[in-house]
C-alpha cells in the first residue's frame, strides 16, 4: 500500500506541471500495473499536493490575485491586481461548470478509458506542437486580457478528458493567442489553482459525507508526497524552458499514445 501511494504521488507531482497529462498517467496506473484503482478521492489528494506546490512557488502572484479579489469586492476594478483576478475567474467558470455536469452525469469514470487516454495524449500533443511552432510570441502574462481569459477557460474544458493534460491544453491556448512560452506556462500554472482547488473541495465534501476515514488518511499521505515531488518538478520545468521548446514532451506524448492504443486494441 505504501509503495502504491508513493507511486501515485510521484506520478502526480512530476507530471502535473509538464504538458503530458497527470490525470492520464494516474488513470494508467491501475490499468497497466494491475493495482487497484486509487479512486477519485486519492486522485484529487494528489492534485491537492501539487496545488500547494504551485501556490508556494508562485506565492507573489498568488498574493496579487488575493489583493485583486479584495479590490473587486471593494469595487476597484481598474487596478492591475483586480484585472488579474477577474481574468482568473473568467478562465475558471467554464471548466468548473463542465466538470460538475460531467461528474453529476457519471461520465467521469467513462472517460478513464485506455483508448480515450491514448487518442487524447496524441491528439492534444500534436496540437501543442503545432501551436508552439506556428504562432508568434508577442504577448506577455502581464497583458492577459479578459477576452483571452474566456478563450483559455473554454479550452480548459478539454482538460477534463484524461490524457489531454490541463497544463498542455492551457499552454496550447496561450500559444495560439500569441503568448511566449514562459508566459504561457505561468498563466497555465495560475489557472490551475482555482480549478484544482474546486475539485479538491468537492472531493473532500464527498469523503466527509461518506465517513471514509481510511480514504482520508491515504489522501493526506499522497498530498504530502505529491507536494514535494511537484515542487521539484515545477522548478525543473521552469528551468528547462530556458533551453528547450515543448517538442520533447510532444514526442513523448505521441510515443505514449501509440503504446496505449496498441494495448487497448490488443485487449
Amino acid at each position: 500500500m505504501l509503495l502504491h501511494l508513493c507511486l501515485l504521488a510521484a506520478v502526480q507531482g512530476i507530471t502535473e506541471f509538464l504538458p503530458i497529462s497527470s490525470s492520464g498517467h494516474l488513470a494508467l496506473i491501475p490499468l497497466l500495473t494491475g493495482l487497484r484503482d486509487q479512486g477519485l478521492t486519492v486522485d484529487v489528494a494528489a492534485h491537492a499536493g501539487s496545488l500547494g506546490a504551485v501556490i508556494f512557488y508562485f506565492r507573489n502572484e498568488v498574493g496579487k490575485i488575493c489583493r485583486g479579489f479584495i479590490d473587486l469586492v471593494r469595487g476597484r476594478h481598474a487596478s492591475a491586481d483586480a484585472r488579474l483576478a477577474l481574468c482568473l475567474i473568467a478562465a475558471t467558470v467554464p471548466v468548473v461548470i463542465a466538470g460538475a455536469l460531467i461528474r453529476i452525469a457519471g461520465f467521469d469514470q467513462e472517460l478513464r478509458n485506455l483508448s480515450v487516454i491514448g487518442l487524447a495524449t496524441m491528439g492534444f500533443g500534436v496540437l501543442l506542437y503545432w501551436s508552439d511552432n506556428t504562432r508568434p510570441t508577442t504577448r506577455t502574462a502581464e497583458g492577459w486580457t479578459l477576452r483571452h481569459a474566456v478563450i483559455f477557460g473554454l479550452w480548459q474544458m478539454a482538460a477534463l478528458i484524461p490524457g489531454a493534460s490541463r497544463s498542455g491544453v492551457t499552454i496550447t491556448a496561450a500559444r495560439l493567442c500569441g503568448y511566449g512560452r514562459k508566459d504561457a506556462v505561468r498563466l497555465a500554472m495560475l489557472m490551475a489553482i482555482p480549478v484544482i482547488g474546486a475539485a479538491c473541495v468537492l472531493s473532500l465534501l464527498e469523503v466527509i459525507a461518506a465517513g471514509d476515514g481510511i480514504a482520508l488518511r491515504e489522501a493526506a499521505l499522497v498530498a504530502a508526497l505529491s507536494f514535494a515531488f511537484a515542487l521539484a518538478a515545477l522548478a525543473l520545468m521552469i528551468g528547462m524552458l530556458r533551453r528547450f521548446s515543448f517538442a520533447p514532451f510532444v514526442y513523448y506524448r505521441v510515443l505514449l499514445g501509440c503504446v496505449l492504443l496498441a494495448i487497448a486494441w490488443l485487449q
